[in-house]
């Protein structure tokens, strides 16, 4: 508090203790805010630019760990932060400081840009035991208090897909259409233009169902990166659980109204909108050069402390601080949180990055934790889909295949096997087709089904699906970590030439095990996800770790698009959407004449020997009776060099799908065993068998 100027005095009521965070009513303002720990909570208002600080008001009442108080006469508009008075013991996981200004963890709008000043720290930088005194309020991030006033949804609808036929498509919210030419150039990466025409019509073109946006809470760029010139491009580094990023708005005074009116133009188009979110950690990182907010308020409470050195924390994300769900207040955080978004936002359902964290008890990973528990008997969260990264570097960390029935897990098996097989020889027909039967090894337990697998071999988090086929080496040196940063174990494979070549046979090549590779995710059985761009043929120059490249190495080129892949692409997501071929159940579950029937090349069923033998590369499954088609199926894959002479089960055949072909199209006559299929090398055949 500068001495320069005197404060308005006000004269607060007890309020009440619900709802968190600042309230407006017809009144005042009701502000109420969690700390189990602070002795006070002090309420601070500042001018219309949000620099001078104008009133302070301890909240005068406290119901169990919250502290509450109505301030009448104060509208909508006004900016706050908060103070927490407590002990200063780092060694007891105390770390309040009245001498910072803190961001409400409720804040339902961010004031103010922050920036890395010395201010912020809440110890000094020469003895980390001794709080700094300095007063960093000029410089904080401060909230807006905001209205009542209800966004017209008018007739949103949730399209409520059914996860058997979910196609999602990740992408992040300004590489997708800053380059796109059919986008109005000032709407280009924002949330305005990916609710644009132009963007909903590739979409519906493309045939998916469900876009999975990369993190657009308000987040921070971490000190590292600022010092570098970078940015944390991605957004894993969340400020703001209930804030839409400004930064990612056409109009960022209007966020939340461009963000629901993006929502409500991909809802009429039948798109559902799931959030990638970060409640692992926060932007505080490890607490050393910033005590931003929940440092300040409650250190204890909002974070996991190591057991005996409670001055350090427990880093199960490797981003510095790991957040403490066993917290009452915590939790209630994230489900407020996550309640926001479906009932204010209307969004269709989450990715919960690194989130076996999440599922953390006392002694690891538990699937009757409190967060999990909440969320299975939330009757708000029971309507939207559930997607968990079931993994986090901490002690038994990875978790694929441990979430509880009803939620959806990444599987990255799927991922390295299927890339592995297709790229490097390896594995066994055995293993290929586990992950692509809905690997039942992992999810088959507890009455889960296929769909509990979300199948992918490109994400955000890694190669393109156009340079995992052209480079074997990663190439992240714009990163400014000398290469160091990313994932060393690609399973890529460069088809003799790293990186561009005009040469026609790698080019071919290359083209051919994209298509398979698309193929086969788009057939298996489980939620098959595709990352933005793959299907236009998108490079990121061969880096596999762009998370701090807002630039054109992550913003799509649409005015380089490889139309054949496009449109291979959707011909295999209609197909799939139409004919479902490996369907909804386990297909052990399937007996008798109905059975699936596994192929050798010659026709005959798959010898035992064969399954474990990775010089056989070839496969078929014949599908008597699929989930949708009318009539018997045929599979074919093949991954090795040569092609195949696949001799055919009796019958007249139709060839729904080549991979072999640029956009998968096949001229292939035959009928049965009088014409075998020419299953070329590095390919992937749907055939349909032809009444007569």
């Amino acid at each position: 508090m500068s001495a320069s100027h005197t404060l308005t005095t006000f004269t607060p009521q007890p309020g009440r203790a619900w709802p968190l965070g600042a309230t407006a009513d017809a009144d005042g303002v009701n502000f109420a805010v969690y700390s189990a720990c602070a002795g006070h909570i002090e309420v601070c208002l500042f001018d219309a630019d949000g620099q001078r600080e104008t009133a302070r008001v301890t909240l005068p009442a406290r119901s169990g760990d919250v502290h509450h108080g109505h301030i009448a006469g104060l509208r909508p508009g006004a900016i706050y932060g908060l103070r927490a008075h407590g002990p200063w013991h780092p060694a007891r996981g105390f770390r309040f400081n009245p001498h910072k200004l803190l961001l409400d963890p409720y804040a339902r709008e961010i004031v103010g840009t922050f920036s890395w000043r010395d201010e912020h720290r809440g110890a000094e930088a020469d003895h980390p035991d001794h709080p700094d005194r300095r007063d960093n309020a000029e410089h904080a991030l401060k909230a807006r208090v905001l209205g009542s006033a209800p966004y017209a949804w008018g007739d949103d609808r949730a399209p409520r897909i059914a996860i058997a036929d979910m196609v999602v498509y990740e992408l992040h919210v300004r590489g997708f259409s800053k380059r796109n030419p059919a986008v109005p150039d000032l709407l280009r990466g924002t949330y305005a233009g990916l609710g644009h025409p132009a963007s909903i019509a590739h979409l519906q073109r493309l045939g998916v169902t469900s876009v999975c946006l990369l993190p657009i809470h308000q987040h921070i760029d971490e000190k590292r990166l600022v010092q570098m010139g970078l940015v944390n491009y991605w957004g894993y580094n969340t400020i703001g659980y209930f804030c839409p990023d400004p930064r990612l708005a056409f109009d960022p005074d209007a966020v939340r109204q461009e963000f629901r009116a993006m929502v409500k133009a991909l809802h009429a188009a039948g798109i559902e909108v799931i959030l990638d979110v970060v409640y692992n950690h926060t932007a505080e990182t490890e607490g050393i050069d910033a005590c931003i907010s929940f440092q300040g308020l409650d250190n204890s409470s909002y974070y996991r402390l190591e057991p005996n050195a409670r001055q350090r924390y427990e880093n199960h994300t490797g981003c510095g601080n790991t957040v403490d769900l066993r917290q009452d207040g915590t939790l209630r955080l994230v489900m407020d949180s996550l309640r926001f978004w479906v009932d204010e936002m209307h969004v269709d359902g989450f990715r919960f990055d690194l989130a076996t964290v999440l599922g953390r008890g006392d002694h690891g990973f538990d699937r009757s934790s409190g967060f999990l528990r909440a969320v299975a008997q939330d009757p708000v969260l029971a309507r939207v889909k559930l997607i968990a990264e079931p993994w986090d570097i901490g002690p038994g960390g990875y978790q694929t295949g441990a979430f509880p029935r009803g939620w959806t897990e990444w599987n990255d098996r799927f991922r390295d096997e299927m890339r592995g097989f297709w790229l490097r020889d390896l594995h066994t027909l055995s293993a290929f087709t586990q992950r692509l039967c809905g690997s039942p090894d992992l999810f088959r337990h507890d009455g889960r089904l296929p769909a509990a697998s979300l199948n992918y071999v490109v994400s955000h988090d890694g190669f393109t699906l156009r340079d995992l086929v052209s480079y074997e080496h990663k190439h992240n040196e714009a990163n400014g970590e000398d290469n160091r940063d990313g994932t060393s174990q690609n399973y890529s494979r460069n088809c003799g030439i790293e990186g561009d070549t005009d040469d026609p046979a790698v080019l071919a090549l290359r083209g051919r095990l994209q298509r398979a590779l698309l193929a086969t995710t788009l057939l298996a059985q489980g939620v098959p996800m595709l990352a933005a761009g793959d299907e236009l043929g998108h490079t990121q120059r061969g880096n596999n770790n762009p998370y701090c490249q807002d630039n054109e190495i992550t913003w799509i080129a649409w005015s380089h698009a490889d139309a054949d892949l496009l449109a291979f692409t959707a011909r295999a997501i209609a197909l799939r959407r139409e004919l479902l071929p490996l369907g909804e159940r386990w297909l052990d579950t399937v007996h008798g004449a109905h059975a699936p029937v596994w192929l050798a090349s010659d026709g005959t069923r798959v010898a035992e020997p064969m399954w474990h033998d990775a010089r056989h590369r070839a496969i078929g499954c014949l599908l008597p009776q699929p989930a949708r088609a009318a009539s018997a199926l045929l599979l074919l894959f093949n991954a090795g060099d040569a092609d195949l002479a696949f001799t055919l089960p009796p019958g007249r055949w139709r060839v729904r799908l080549d991979s072999a072909e640029p956009q998968g199209e096949s001229s292939w006559s035959g009928s049965g065993a009088s014409a075998p299929f020419a299953l070329r090398a590095h390919s992937v055949a749907l055939l349909s068998a032809v009444d007569v």
